[in-house]
């Protein structure tokens, strides 16, 4: 496979096949994000990512299920872009039952209420969406590019066109300053974007981005673990999606959890007040990673 620097899927796509469509991230301005600083945006020429799709057929074609498109907003892609890909795709491997990618708000409103139809009925099932957070002046600190409003509308859109949904947030966005408004609108932004997984992160300070520069200069303050815990604990006892996968297993989180919501809600809320006791153990910092 060719692809160009570090990639990077969410970790339910582990043993997806990854096609990397796209280089780095269109907006790249998030203040916290380390991700695809070392790139520049760039579309791949099509016949590259055909070339490759026709290489993994080869190699793996009879194994593969499921396939994620990088690199960090792959549905800024053009709509023909997007249907020669996906026909390529399932042309390639008999077995492909989900294709998915991250998406940013703005990418789901750019497009056409019936583009967004079409690439789900040409097979783009699923789109990773990160607000991080639902509170406004969060989410203006960290240069999300869109506000509460705007990744609820996209968040509707991509279930008109039947796509499935997951929501990502970010425990520790909002710092001290904002900890409980953060946790508390993004609760709320959880609910009107009713995604089918719901999945929360803990934020990690990269040396280099700036969010380490503001840290520096004293104008961001990460809360310590029992605050990022708390702000877990009022995220999940205040979110109402209609039915969600709900996880915390990324390797960034001192405590990871799984159930759904809002079936486990009281068990998953009663771990989090054992781990805030002490009766849980914590994932240690050494373990810890992004």
């Amino acid at each position: 496979m060719r692809y160009e620097g570090k990639l990077y899927r969410p970790p339910s796509e582990a043993y997806s096949y990854i096609l990397q469509a796209t280089i780095g991230c269109s907006w790249n301005k998030c203040t916290y994000c380390d991700m695809y600083r070392d790139k520049s945006f760039r579309v791949r020429p099509l016949e590259e990512s055909l070339e490759d799709i026709a290489f993994a057929a080869k190699e793996h074609g009879e194994q593969v299920e499921k396939v994620f498109v990088a690199d960090g907003d792959a549905l800024i892609l053009e709509k023909d872009y997007w249907l020669a890909i996906l026909e390529a795709l399932h042309d390639a491997f008999p077995r492909l039952r989900q294709v998915s990618c991250y998406a940013m708000a703005t990418n789901v409103l750019q497009k056409k209420e019936a583009d967004l139809t079409a690439l789900r009925e040409a097979g783009l099932s699923l789109l990773y969406i990160g607000p991080e957070s639902g509170d406004d002046a969060t989410l203006k600190r960290i240069a999300k590019g869109s506000d509460f409003a705007s990744h609820a509308e996209a968040a509707q859109r991509a279930h008109a066109a039947g796509m499935r949904l997951s929501a990502i947030f970010l425990l520790g966005a909002g710092g001290i300053a904002r900890s409980e408004e953060h946790a508390r609108e993004s609760a709320r932004l959880a609910t009107a974007m009713d995604p089918d997984y719901l999945s929360a992160l803990t934020l990690t300070v990269v040396p280099g981005t700036p969010q380490a520069r503001m840290e520096e200069k004293g104008l961001f303050e990460l809360p310590p673990v029992d605050r990022l815990l708390g702000e877990l604990r009022t995220f999940v006892d205040e979110a109402r999606p209609t039915d969600a996968v709900f996880r915390t297993n990324h390797a960034s989180n001192y405590l990871p959890i799984g159930g759904r919501l809002p079936e486990d809600r009281e068990a998953i809320v009663r771990v989090i007040d054992q781990a805030l006791s002490g009766e849980v153990p914590l994932r240690p910092e050494q373990h810890r990673g992004l």
